[in-house]
């Protein structure tokens, strides 16, 4: 597939994609013409990708990490990273969960009429 029907599946920019094969992330063959082409498969590479930065990864960090999730194994070392990872996104879990509960005992405590707070 071409790069704009890659974009229009995974609702990606083009831009990104592109981004995405200067990091080393995602890889494209070239027509004759010199259009990149993509196989379906690019589909999950990219929605992976999108996954990992949406969790806070630095492209770098996926960089490093893409090759073992290709090859199917880990080193202790990429192990360690993934562990560090999940530990931080699990700290962001609790401190959103925190937030989330907090707000909802504001809302509670706050739902009686009150001529100061009438803002709608």
């Amino acid at each position: 597939m071409r790069i704009g029907d890659l974009a229009n599946q995974t609702r990606v920019s083009v831009r990104a994609l592109r981004y995405y094969e200067e990091q080393g992330l995602l890889a494209s063959t070239r027509s004759e013409s010199g259009q990149r082409r993509y196989g379906h498969a690019a589909v999950d590479r990219v929605r992976l990708i999108q996954q990992l930065y949406g969790a806070g990864l630095s492209s770098r960090t996926i960089a490093e990490l893409l090759p073992c999730v290709d090859a199917g194994v880990s080193t202790p070392k990429s192990r360690g990273r993934l562990a560090a990872e999940r530990d931080r996104i699990n700290a962001q879990i609790a401190e959103l969960t925190s937030t989330r509960d907090r707000l909802d005992a504001i809302i509670e405590v706050t739902s009686g009429p009150n001529p100061q707070c009438d803002y709608v």
